[in-house]
């Protein structure tokens, strides 16, 4: 159940940073405004609450060496969103990388 949430945790930190690339790529005309949209901020508010679940569920019995590999679950969350969301490229190179960090995370929790 609470390794569930850290997959969540780790899917919304993930959401964060398409966010805060979807900030990054406004033009705005201040300093402060293009480091305090409101995209930035969201992004800043999800990874916030992905931290907070993260530490919830390590308060709950998931150990800190479960954590860190489903961690490792971001390297497929974020190249599929930023496909999805900004059609950059998932290479043959990339999708290898990603199943291999898959088959870890499988045999880890074998």
């Amino acid at each position: 159940m609470y390794k569930c949430l850290v997959i969540l945790s780790v899917f919304a930190a993930a959401c964060a940073q398409m966010l805060l690339k979807h900030g990054a790529r406004q033009n705005y005309a201040g300093f402060w405004r293009q480091y305090l949209n409101p995209w930035v901020i969201g992004g800043y508010a999800i990874m916030a609450g992905s931290l907070v679940l993260n530490i919830f569920c390590m308060s709950r019995g998931v150990q800190v060496k479960e954590v860190s590999v489903i961690e490792s679950m971001s390297y497929l969350f974020v190249p599929c969103l930023a496909f999805l969301l900004f059609r950059e490229k998932i290479t043959l190179r990339k999708a290898g990388a990603i199943i291999i960090i898959i088959c870890g995370v499988i045999l880890f929790f074998l």
